[in-house]
């Protein structure tokens, strides 16, 4: 059986630092306001007490995944292993893909007049290695699964601002922050 591989995100573990973000921004070297790889503050509501909350985004390399059914050059495939990758070569920079991706994952660069997003580091991957963004965070708060043999019993797919994970079928899960008194234990 193939692999299906997706993010696990551990709002619990992330703090907001970043590391994952910038260190994926500089491996690329992304264009100025370009990023791949997004941390945000969550809602109070998500947690229901004054806690800071932190998740950090990227593509979510989704099973139906509505950036490659809008690609009208095919610049967009599926892997066997559920990585959804985008072929900058090919690419056009009409932006539909953009446009009809619900979680705002692909950006266009301005310099290259292409349309850019996460490749979960298949490259990386390929060769045994982590992701640059599993690698750098500092609090193990991203981590790479093969949801064939793992399917986490605390997780979920979608968080508050997030669009309908019935619409692209995201492979990205979160554990979510247990409400109450939060204790950080690292």
């Amino acid at each position: 059986m193939a692999k299906k591989l997706g993010f696990l995100v551990n709002i619990e573990r992330c703090i907001g630092w970043h590391a994952c973000e910038i260190s994926c921004k500089s491996f690329y070297q992304l264009e100025p306001n370009m990023r791949r790889r997004r941390v945000t503050e969550l809602p109070e509501e998500l947690v229901g007490t004054p806690v800071r909350a932190f998740v950090s985004t990227a593509c979510n390399h989704c099973d139906e995944p509505a950036c490659k059914k809008a690609c009208p050059v095919g610049a967009y495939t599926k892997r066997e292993d559920g990585i959804v990758v985008h072929d900058q070569n090919m690419c056009i920079g009409c932006q539909m893909c953009g446009k009809a991706c619900p979680y705002g994952v692909p950006q266009f660069n301005p310099v290259k007049k292409k349309m850019d997003k996460c490749s979960m580091c298949y490259d990386r991957l390929d060769v045994g290695q982590l992701p640059i963004c599993v690698e750098k965070c500092p609090l193990e708060a991203i981590q790479i699964v093969d949801y064939n043999e793992v399917e986490p019993s605390n997780s979920v797919s979608v968080v508050p601002t997030f669009a309908d994970p019935s619409i692209t079928h995201p492979t990205t899960h979160f554990i979510l922050p247990k409400p109450g008194k939060q204790t950080r234990r690292f």
